[in-house]
């Protein structure tokens, strides 16, 4: 129970930073974004979720891992630019983590 928690607390974390993506954010096209993760670091996509952003227009975030640990969160905008939310490292994908939905044990 306690890593679920963890995992939205961190998702909610990452949705409340997505709103503030383009102010703070280096962004550039998603293409670009990708090819920097992919060959900078090895990180691939992991998961994504809608968001709302502070003009009511809905924006995509997507979260970046590599095995080796390393992770990105970023948010497409719909004016096509992808902007970087944050990143850092120990990434742990959560394998038994329950579908939305799903009670707790």
């Amino acid at each position: 129970m306690e890593k679920t928690l963890f995992a939205l607390s961190l998702g909610f974390g990452g949705v409340i930073l997505a709103t503030q993506a383009a102010e703070a954010a280096q962004c550039a096209s998603r293409a670009q974004i990708i090819a920097r993760l992919a060959t900078g670091h090895d990180e691939t996509r992991q998961g994504a979720g809608l968001t709302t952003g502070t003009d009511g227009r809905a924006q995509l975030v997507e979260v970046f891992a590599s095995e080796a640990g390393s992770w990105t969160i970023t948010v497409n905008l719909p004016d096509g630019l992808t902007c970087l939310v944050a990143a850092g490292q120990s990434w742990d994908a959560i394998a038994d983590a329950p579908k939305l939905g799903d009670e707790p044990a």
